[in-house]
Formats: C-alpha cells, sequence, structure tokens
C-alpha cells in the first residue's frame, strides 16, 4: 500500500473539513442546501392537487389571495403576488370564465377602481383544494415517528418567521 497518495489526501482533506470550526452562517448553508429540494417536491405536489380541480397551481395561489383580501385590486394583486399585470389579467380572465371570481366596482371611492372577490364556486373550490392538500400532508405525516412527528412541528413556528408571519 502506497502511503500519501490520493486517497490518503482525500481523507486527510476531509477530515480536516470535518473537524474545521464552522460559522452559523455554514450551518445555515447546509441547511438550506438540505431543507430547499424539500420544500420544493412539498410545493409542487401541494400544487399538482389544484390541476385536479380544474384549476392551475397559480390560479389556486391567486384564488387564496383573493379570498384573503376581498375586493383587492388588480395592481395591488400583481404587487403581493409578484407576477406581471398582464399576466395576472389572463389568470383572472380565466377564473372569472369558470365562475370563480367576480369582478365589482368600487362602491365607496373611486368608481373606476375594480375589485375582485371568490364567488361561492371559488369558495368550494378553495375549500375542497385545502381538504385534499391536508389530507395528502396528513397521510405523510402519518408515517413518521412520534419523534419525527413532533420536530416537524416545532419547525412550523421558526419556518414560518422566516416568510415574516405567524403559522
Amino acid at each position: 500500500m502506497i502511503r500519501g497518495g490520493p486517497m490518503t489526501h482525500r481523507h486527510d482533506s476531509a477530515q480536516h473539513a470535518a473537524n474545521a470550526p464552522t460559522t452559523p452562517g455554514d450551518d445555515a448553508l447546509a441547511v438550506a442546501n438540505r431543507l430547499r429540494p424539500v420544500l420544493l417536491r412539498i410545493h409542487r405536489h401541494l400544487r399538482g392537487e389544484a390541476h385536479e380541480l380544474g384549476v392551475t397551481g397559480t390560479q389556486a395561489t391567486l384564488l387564496g389571495a383573493i379570498h384573503r383580501a376581498p375586493g383587492v385590486g388588480l395592481s395591488e394583486l400583481a404587487t403581493h403576488e409578484q407576477v406581471t399585470p398582464p399576466t395576472l389579467v389572463g389568470h383572472i380572465d380565466r377564473l372569472e370564465r369558470a365562475g370563480l371570481v367576480a369582478r365589482a366596482r368600487d362602491q365607496t371611492g373611486d368608481r373606476r377602481r375594480i375589485g375582485l372577490m371568490v364567488t361561492p364556486a371559488g369558495e368550494e373550490v378553495l375549500a375542497t383544494l385545502r381538504e385534499r392538500r391536508t389530507a395528502w400532508l396528513a397521510s405523510r405525516l402519518q408515517t413518521l415517528s412520534a419523534a419525527e412527528l413532533a420536530a416537524v412541528e416545532a419547525a412550523i413556528e421558526p419556518l414560518s418567521a422566516l416568510l415574516g408571519r405567524a403559522p
């Protein structure tokens, strides 16, 4: 056996890296690299549930945003959802044709302002989507041990804080 060859050097470098002091930034980067793909896969699946109800993931997101802010204007919604106004108008037009969203003139101030409202049919889609997403997630969580489930639950508050809002 040859000592000091490439394999020994790699092992020594890995050992040195493992023993090197880490900073909170290093730890955060390592967690981010592990967490990001997990969150993306969960997000992708949850968004996919919308397709079975006849809306895209983006349209479901817009329905939820309008539900949380009834009467929201197009420009406000575009800014909040970080989409361009022409893209937003296309989605809203499709949601309106499907009977899930209605446009209404502002009754209290500027009559030129159009506010968006979720229709009863849109509320039904949102409720069904919420139930389906929750059921899918609950079925996955049920496969975890009690300790794993507690760890996921403990992570909810700090993850919510990253978004600047309560869970």
